[in-house]
């Protein structure tokens, strides 16, 4: 049998990294040909598997068309796994648009342009992110939930437009496979404000690097059902992974050597919404259609724990007021909170904070501050219409019903199938074309307003189905 080759983009990075380590053991059938820009020769990954037989690189960028051309051509499957994450896209907004939307453009165009595009399988790595905040109690979820990006969330934006792009590209094999928070050993290296952002009740279902990377490798092998093609789900390592924000801290503490947590800073310093994260009613259905799970949080906090310099854990375990000074500084820095405090930044303030009288109210030592565990018991928003259905049993009455529910009207005549295109105007009044699987299975509404956290206030007033994570006032 011919092995088939893979084109790999993302290989430098965690998920892409670990991905490229289990297709190089399974040479046996499978080739690899991975997309890294030049600037990235000296990367130990490429070091390691540089001369095999059944590896190859393509120099190039995601923005170059040519570049992602030839890394298409006479593949058997694409996993789009690069990109630009947070919070360096975040930093640069129009950057993450070039390498995360227009990298997705040029690799459905560059698909589209082989022999025999519906030959070739486009695994799409998209994220939590698009969810937004889902703290309790919206923190269960599923897809075909509303997407409602966090303010500022760049990254966000840019990944539903590309996924977006996947979805409507009109290929045979795609699928888009939502990471969630991804656990790596080389975690407790980040120290950027961003870590203020997430709330101290918020919630995560998390899967390691090496489950995820396994997870892309798997959807390579020729036992993977067709079912799995032309939809969304959840990266999630089911209810063995998920922990609530202040308990994931409290562990990942003990794993570098500290006491406590909370020695390190003080409650009020951390946001309480405007971040992302839920725990998943269906990631179990990825798992049983391509098995990848084998790891748990036992798993990553040894990792982490043996990757941990000696002199760190020291440090760590000894630093006292020297630590808690070292992230207040962090925190007063440039994109932390206490600096948009310091300076009344009311654009940062008001969706991570409400208001800054809410934020004054929050207790200022730990003794006061609730720490919660959200109910255990799996909730399902409503989608407005029968999501039991398979999508080839939509009728016209169901998309006006689901329509409706959005505050939304279908434009088009007759009967939709769900991957055809079809027309729409939003209960804001744009018109819009989208297919009924990316609205009803992926979520996506207008793609105006989609985008745009500033109208979501509006939204909620006419959508129902988005006024449901919308209820807590954001």
């Amino acid at each position: 049998m011919d092995k088939k080759t893979i084109f790999l983009t993302g290989a430098t990075g965690n998920m892409g990294g670990a991905t490229l380590h289990e297709l190089m053991q399974r040479t046996d059938r499978f080739r690899v040909r991975a997309l890294v820009r030049p600037e990235e020769k000296a990367h130990p990954i490429l070091k390691r598997y540089a001369g095999h037989p059944a590896f190859e690189v393509v120099w190039g960028d995601l923005t170059n068309y040519d570049d992602i051309l030839r890394g298409v051509t006479g593949v058997d499957q694409v996993l789009h796994i690069g990109g630009m994450v947070s919070p360096y896209a975040d930093a640069y907004p129009e950057l993450t648009m070039k390498v995360n939307v227009g990298g997705a453009r040029n690799i459905v165009d560059a698909i589209k342009a082989q022999p025999e595009p519906n030959r070739i399988a486009l695994v799409y790595i998209g994220t939590v992110a698009q969810t937004g905040d889902r703290s309790a109690p919206i923190h269960w979820g599923r897809t075909g939930d509303p997407i409602k990006i966090s303010t500022f969330d760049q990254y966000a934006v840019s990944k539903t437009m590309a996924e977006a792009i996947v979805a409507e590209s009109g290929l045979k094999r795609w699928v888009s496979l939502r990471q969630t928070g991804m656990l790596h050993p080389n975690m407790w290296k980040i120290h950027d404000p961003i870590v203020f952002h997430n709330p101290w009740n918020g919630v995560f279902e998390w899967a390691t690097v090496g489950d995820s990377g396994r997870l892309a490798a798997n959807t390579c092998e020729d036992s993977v059902p067709e079912e799995l093609w032309r939809g969304f789900y959840n990266i999630g390592g089911g209810a063995k992974m998920r922990t609530v924000t202040h308990e994931f801290a409290a562990a990942t503490a003990r794993a570098v050597g500290a006491k406590d947590f909370r020695d390190t800073q003080l409650p009020h310093w951390s946001a309480t919404r405007n971040f992302h994260g839920q725990w998943y009613t269906d990631s179990d259905r990825l798992e049983a259609l391509v098995p990848y799970r084998r790891e748990s949080l036992d798993h990553f906090f040894a990792a982490l724990s043996r990757s941990v310099p000696f002199y760190i854990k020291l440090g760590a375990r000894f630093a006292g007021k020297a630590g808690l000074r070292r992230m207040q500084k962090l925190a007063e820095g440039p994109g932390g909170t206490l600096n948009w405090l310091a300076n009344d930044d009311q654009a940062h303030i008001r969706p991570f904070f409400g208001s800054r009288e809410e934020w004054e109210r929050l207790p200022r030592d730990w003794a006061s501050y609730p720490l919660e565990q959200p109910s255990r018991t799996p909730t399902e928003l409503d989608h407005g219409y029968d999501t039991t259905k398979h999508e080839s049993a939509w009728t016209r009455a169901d998309l006006l019903g689901a329509a409706e529910f959005r505050g939304a009207t279908l434009l088009s005549d007759g009967e939709i199938g769900a991957g055809e295109p079809a027309r729409w105007r939003s209960a804001m009044g744009h018109e819009f074309t989208m297919t009924p699987r990316l609205m009803l299975r992926g979520g996506h509404w207008c793609p105006t307003s989609m985008v745009d956290p500033a109208t979501y206030d509006t939204a909620a007033s006419v959508n129902p189905f988005f006024a449901q994570v919308w209820s807590r006032g954001y």
